[in-house]
């Protein structure tokens, strides 16, 4: 199978100089309050007149939107690499990146694809098209990345997920899920509807670029194995990498150069 990782499709020059790494806020109505964001820009940035492709990477539960940059530092240098804007958005400790249907301060959905894309598109050199825009993230941001780009396929071309949380129905008292969905059980449809694997009737005659791993030493392991194996099932084109590793950075810091 050929492979479609995010960063190497963005392949444009390589570069040895440093990015540029800045905070940047954006006012979310639908939440009533001020999000922090990061944005790597590559060094060329002020060059460059077209605009660049743009890669958003999610937190996990219990991180922000500072992880990737202060855990992975050498992202910067896959900014320059691949000539590529990255955007690493707050989600919120354990938000899931879902719309709450229990509770509208947690509408990360809606702020993400409505908000913070035409906002970064409106203020920073991006090529506003599907086509130059992927997504990708850790865990709870492995899940985020995979539901949001399932889900609105006019926004992104390409997701990926690392140790992702592809089914959530096996942790029912896990990381504030249930204060997000409900309790699993008075609420099982809503987990249903919400857990990845349940979503890939969605990817049926579409052309979303897919990469995914995990760790075999992951509790998320298994859930990603059968992942895999459904959409080999469904004939779902995707790439699916599993080697040894754990639930820790250690994995991440590595996993991200395959993304």
């Amino acid at each position: 199978m050929k492979r479609v990782g995010l960063l190497a499709i963005f392949v444009l020059v390589a570069n040895l100089f440093a990015a540029k790494v800045d905070t940047f806020y954006v006012k979310s109505r639908v939440m009533e309050k001020t999000i922090a964001n990061i944005i790597i820009k590559p060094v060329q940035y002020k060059q460059e007149a077209n605009g660049y492709p743009t890669l958003y990477l999610l937190h996990g539960a219990g991180g922000n939107f500072s992880d990737w940059a202060v855990k992975v530092p050498e992202i910067k240098e896959y900014a320059d690499r691949y000539n590529i804007i990255i955007v690493c958005p707050d989600g919120g400790v354990t938000s899931w990146y879902w719309d709450s249907p229990i509770d509208n301060k947690m509408r990360y959905e809606t702020y993400i694809t409505r908000e913070l894309v035409p906002w970064v598109d409106k203020n920073f050199k991006t090529i506003p098209s599907k086509e130059k825009r992927a997504i990708t993230g850790l865990s709870m941001g492995g899940h985020g990345a995979l539901y949001l780009a399932f889900r609105h396929q006019d926004i992104w071309g390409a997701a990926g997920s690392m140790s992702g949380g592809v089914d959530i129905r096996p942790f029912p008292n896990n990381w504030d899920m249930a204060k997000r969905l409900g309790s699993y059980a008075n609420h099982k449809d809503r987990w249903e509807e919400n857990t990845i694997i349940n979503m890939l009737y969605l990817l049926n005659g579409k052309s979303l670029k897919i990469i995914f791993d995990c760790g075999v030493d992951d509790f998320f392991y298994k859930a990603n194995k059968r992942l895999h194996q459904e959409m080999v099932y469904r004939n779902i084109p995707h790439e699916y990498i599993e080697r040894p590793g754990k639930h820790d950075w250690n994995y991440w810091r590595n996993s991200i150069k395959y993304q």
